[in-house]
């Protein structure tokens, strides 16, 4: 498999975001993956107001929340409500999480330090889709420095309404292989 062709066919989904296809219409017309989901967010002090604006969309949405970082009243730094997070995804408290800080950065890399934990931080729709199709991320992060509420919503919806692999069914194998490449690197290394 070329990844060259990996990477026309990611592009291929990209135009279909540019010309108006947003994921907010693609989630009107199918329904969630899992819905409603147990979803894991926390948010250091910087991030608290996205966070709160993505906690309304995802409890309109129906999903259950579990808080574990900071609010406007007590101040948690990222590197220490990101474990948290983690560590409630291995228990099987929530299915994926939403992290969020300055630029979403440091919480993926505390959280990517634990076992069964696939983070990644976006900053774009297409990233999000991404994420979930070629990447099979349990966990999304973004930044408050760069991530307005309304494209934080639809970030989410992208990654939330993804499966592994869609969009990209032709290369199905390759990436389900390079996933299970990935989690025996996880196994081996993380804790």
């Amino acid at each position: 498999m070329k990844r060259r062709t990996l990477l026309q066919a990611g592009l291929a989904g990209a135009a279909i975001i540019a010309t108006g296809t947003t994921a907010k219409a693609q989630s009107e017309t199918k329904p969630t993956e899992e819905s409603p989901m147990d979803i894991v967010i926390a948010a250091d002090p910087f991030a608290v107001d996205l966070k709160d604006a993505v906690v309304e969309h995802l409890k309109e949405k129906g999903h259950t929340v579990l808080d574990v970082g900071a609010t406007k009243d007590n101040q948690v730094a990222y590197y220490d409500c990101a474990p948290t997070a983690a560590k409630a995804l291995q228990d099987g408290k929530a299915k994926r999480a939403i992290l969020f800080c300055g630029t979403g950065a440091g919480m993926a890399i505390v959280a990517n330090k634990f076992k069964g934990v696939n983070a990644v931080c976006v900053e774009s729709v297409f990233a999000a889709r991404m994420a979930r199709s070629i990447n099979d991320a349990n966990v999304l992060t973004m930044g408050a420095m760069i991530v307005a509420p309304w494209m934080a919503n639809e970030m989410v919806d992208a990654w939330m309404d993804t499966k592994h692999t869609e969009g990209l069914e032709q290369f199905s194998d390759f990436l389900k292989g390079a996933l299970k490449e990935v989690d025996d690197i996880n196994r081996a290394q993380c804790k």
